[in-house]
């Protein structure tokens, strides 16, 4: 009987035996060292300590390291750029603006292809971009001043491959109408997860449900969601100092 014989009659509980060892395993797995109470101030303590070390670590790291290499690579970045911990991945040419106080939670891959000469990504001021997203820009991505997007998101103004069969069997290059700009205005807040797709304007103050996905566009201080994204609700979140008449454009089909 070799090792994983003998571990699964140990999972099965053949035989007496075999549970007394396999309530031995358990037991040892889910035992705990008791904590005398002298001790638990000194360990609350040094639990906070071991945090506060990790965190220092990590901003000298972004700091020192990430911070100058993702400003390098970048054509325009305004002031205090906030990487929180890792060092956003960018495969391609695209050209990237970033504004004043933008923050990247996580990782981001921003991605662009062969298509185009010059790609151009623009992030405005105060944007937050979640960690785990993805952009791929082959033509234009522009999102404007405080838009919020959350983890996991990804938003893309092309089809990453052309639909007919053929053309994508030789690998051919996308063609015009494989490639439509995106643009998301100021305020708008996309959900974690949310896609957006290509040639989609998403309003201003606009919100996007978790998991949507975008494949036209969303009128102004709108809530839409679904899988096509339809809008459900409309002037949700205007500012008060917008007048109380202003009309909501109807939606692009």
């Amino acid at each position: 009987m070799n090792l994983q014989q003998l571990k699964l009659k140990i999972k099965r509980g053949e035989t007496p035996f075999y549970r007394f060892l396999r309530s031995m395993v358990y037991g040892a797995i889910r035992s705990n060292l008791p904590v005398p109470k002298f001790l638990k101030p000194v360990l609350r303590g040094w639990y906070e300590v071991h945090f506060l070390i990790i965190v220092i670590f990590r901003r000298l790291r972004v700091w020192l390291y990430f911070e100058p290499l993702f400003r390098s690579r970048c054509t325009q970045v305004g002031r205090n750029l906030n990487l929180y911990n890792d060092l956003p991945y960018i495969d391609g040419h695209a050209a990237i603006f970033v504004g004043d106080d933008v923050t990247i939670t996580g990782a981001l891959h921003i991605s662009s292809g062969r298509f185009r000469e010059r790609p151009e990504l623009t992030i405005g001021s105060r944007v937050v971009v979640g960690g785990g997203s993805t952009i791929s820009v082959n033509q234009s991505v522009s999102i404007e001043d405080d838009v919020m997007i959350s983890t996991n998101c990804r938003i893309a103004d092309n089809d990453g491959h052309p639909k007919d069969a053929l053309l994508r069997a030789s690998h051919a290059p996308l063609g015009p109408r494989d490639m439509q700009p995106v643009v998301i205005r100021k305020h708008a807040w996309i959900g974690n997860g949310a896609q957006v797709m290509k040639g989609v304007v998403i309003g201003e103050g606009a919100i996007i449900g978790a998991n949507s996905v975008v494949i036209s566009n969303i009128p102004d201080y709108c809530v839409a969601m679904g899988n096509p994204a339809e809008v459900l609700f409309r002037n949700v979140g205007r500012p008060k100092t917008a007048s109380a008449n202003q009309p909501v454009p109807a939606e692009a089909s």
